[in-house]
């Protein structure tokens, strides 16, 4: 079952490895383990609802305490501090488990005439306030779309499969698996979220410099607003004006709810490989990354760390077998301890896999870099179990919050640079210090994203953790768009980052998705929590 209070799985447990915590004492200091409430403690907490369910047009609504508490929240840091502190604030007032479109349609039919507002759950994955209740005067119901999951339709000519937007991201894969093809989205939350979800948030999976974004893999699908529906043709190409599927993607659940969507696939390919590097320090690691995606080499991803995340993941690394002697070999071929880890993924016919490797080991070399045995295949096999040490971490003691950007390769160094020390040094008023680190995840040819983890120890009241956490984010975001880079590369606005997205946007560009959502949702029945910084009365 998923964990009420935490990322993933509740069977599934991480632990921090010896050297891991040994590093973290030293860098932000020993700590103290957190008392969390209990279920029970919160559902008991969770006030009488205010939508009464009957036999007409409430039918199937859910109004039970617990399952309005697991759609209450999703994954970010202040999640994390409501759930497990017991100060939930709003929940929903019921939850709706609608089955399609036509469900969907009704529902919004009965929200308009009561009153309502709806709030659409994929996997409850948003780890920037999407899926939040905001506290208001009218009743809030989560549309939860698990019910729509599924393959609709595999058009093996085309290449074009349809899903049902609660289709969480194995089951995708695994459908289209046993047929020969893939998708290859792979956010690192990828266990828990939703293909409606991707399209939603604009997601950008691990290895889209082969496979493609999100907004490059939607290809169509059903949106089923207050005004009506929105059928998307998934055509391959289109001149006929703007293209109104760009409209949906990023819209956050502010213009309706997504039921269907038609994505482009592949055939699976005949060979994937994950290969890792060390160079020798973060500037020829950023050149290298630079040469990476300016080569037009057929990639499906890279991904360098910088120093700190370099260490970091090494000490995480713990002392598995080979682990030290990996450590000893690097530094006997000269990377110490200013080492940049560099993972470069391949996907495809082994023929062209073998002469980009030989053309990515040139490309290394050039940089002084070497190869890292083993490293790249033990990356592939947990990348997805990385969320896990979240839950860990909190455990004993620490938060671990991340946020992304992505700006051009001119702007790139000193953005990297000052990130980092706002982030270190943003608690030391506090006497606290932060472990701050970062990578680039998606280089691209005119520039990068960058990827930045931060950890700082738990304080014992709930609300210093959000102060803390409002400090270091404040700080970041102004940081980010001081330099014009965008709020967010791959995790979407929320709640979180919209404060920052007139900067990006500028007066004219808000006013447009301002126009947008009054059109498509003039009564404000959807959810008014995201996107733009209006808020339910």
């Amino acid at each position: 079952m998923r964990r009420w209070n935490g990322w993933g799985d509740d069977s599934v447990e991480e632990h921090v490895p010896h050297r891991a915590m040994t590093l973290l004492r030293e860098l932000v200091g020993p700590s103290t383990r957190p008392v969390d409430a209990s279920l029970h403690e919160v559902v008991a907490a969770v006030p009488e609802s205010r939508v009464t369910p009957d036999g007409g047009a409430g039918r199937g609504l859910i109004v039970d305490a617990l399952d309005r508490v697991r759609h209450a929240r999703g994954q970010s840091l202040p999640d994390w501090v409501a759930l497990r502190s017991g100060r939930l604030g709003a929940t929903p007032d019921a939850v709706a488990r609608p089955a399609d479109s036509a469900a969907v349609a009704a529902l919004m039919a009965t929200a308009a005439a009561r009153g309502w507002t709806l709030v659409p759950y994929g996997g409850g994955s948003s780890v920037v306030g999407g899926v939040n209740v905001v506290a208001s005067d009218r009743p809030t119901v989560t549309v939860d779309l698990s019910a729509t999951a599924g393959l609709r339709l595999l058009d093996e000519t085309s290449g074009l499969a349809t899903f049902g937007a609660g289709t969480y991201g194995p089951a995708v894969e695994a459908a289209l698996e046993s047929r020969g093809r893939r998708l290859g989205h792979y956010p690192q939350s990828f266990e828990g979220s939703t293909i409606g979800g991707w399209v939603a948030a604009r997601s950008v999976g691990q290895q889209a410099h082969g496979y493609g974004r999100i907004d490059e893999l939607f290809a169509g699908g059903h949106l089923e607003t207050p005004r009506g529906p929105l059928d998307l043709p998934p055509h391959p190409a289109s001149a006929a004006g703007p293209d109104v599927r760009q409209v949906v993607l990023g819209s956050e659940g502010r213009l309706g709810v997504l039921t269907q969507v038609t994505v482009r696939t592949s055939l699976t390919p005949r060979l994937e490989r994950f290969s890792a590097y060390v160079v020798p320090d973060w500037g020829l690691a950023l050149e290298l990354a630079r040469r990476l995606g300016q080569s037009g080499l057929p990639l499906s991803m890279a991904r360098v760390s910088t120093p700190l995340e370099t260490a970091t993941t090494f000490a995480l690394a713990g002392d598995r077998r080979g682990s030290g002697l990996l450590r000893r070999y690097l530094g006997w071929r000269g990377q110490g301890a200013e080492r940049c880890l560099v993972i470069v993924g391949l996907a495809g016919h082994p023929d062209v896999v073998g002469v980009t490797v030989r053309a990515v080991d040139d490309l290394v070399r050039g940089s002084h870099g070497v190869a890292a045995p083993g490293v790249g295949p033990a990356w592939s096999r947990s990348r997805f179990s990385a969320p896990y040490l979240r839950n860990a971490l909190w455990d004993e003691g620490y938060a671990v919050d991340t946020l992304e950007t992505a700006t051009d390769w001119t702007t790139l160094p000193a953005l990297a640079t000052e990130l980092a020390q706002v982030l270190r040094h943003g608690l030391e008023p506090a006497g606290e210090q932060v472990h701050a680190f970062s990578h680039l995840s998606h280089p691209y040819a005119t520039g990068s994203s960058l990827y930045t983890s931060y950890v700082f120890r738990l304080p014992g009241d709930p609300a210093e953790i959000l102060e803390r956490w409002r400090t270091l984010k404040s700080a970041a975001s102004e940081v980010i768009v001081r330099h014009g880079a965008t709020i967010s590369h791959q995790h979407g606005v929320g709640t979180d980052h919209a404060p920052y997205l007139g900067a990006e946007k500028g007066p004219l560009g808000m006013r447009a998705i301002e126009a947008l959502v009054h059109e498509f949702d003039p009564d404000g029945v959807m959810h008014r929590g995201v996107l733009l910084e209006d808020r339910p009365g």
